[in-house]
């Protein structure tokens, strides 16, 4: 299964990279919207990962302008806060079934979050 991780801290981006590279997963990282944006395009996850807050286009407004060339992209959002978002989110996870993850998360609790999505695609060592 292919993930694409979008986060403008290269460090946690890094980390969660290994925890999915860990479990089999392709993964790609993307430091901000604009290029989570553009590696959408050329590696066709089957599932993004985005940060919220960042620099120029911000998560919400990636998945945007991503939900224009696959309306049904699964999505997990991560931020330490969620606060100025929270109304915009409960739409996405009502509407989506949009994931959100408080950061920081735990290897655990992000691949349960994936497991709802996938579940019969998934043979992680984790038994999930």
């Amino acid at each position: 299964m292919k993930i694409l991780i979008v986060d403008d801290n290269k460090s946690w981006a890094f980390i969660v990279r290994v925890m999915l590279e860990e479990e089999g997963f392709e993964v790609r990282l993307a430091s901000d919207g604009e290029a989570g944006y553009s590696t959408y395009l050329s590696f066709r996850p089957d599932l993004v990962i985005t940060d919220i807050q960042m620099r120029s286009i911000n998560g919400l407004e990636m998945i945007s302008m991503i939900r224009k060339h696959d309306p049904k992209v699964k999505t997990i959002y991560m931020s330490s806060e969620f606060d100025g978002f929270r109304s915009l989110l409960e739409k996405e996870k009502a509407r989506f079934e949009a994931g959100l993850l408080k950061k920081p998360f735990t290897k655990e609790e992000l691949l349960n979050l994936i497991s709802k999505f996938f579940r019969e695609k998934l043979n992680v060592s984790t038994g999930i």
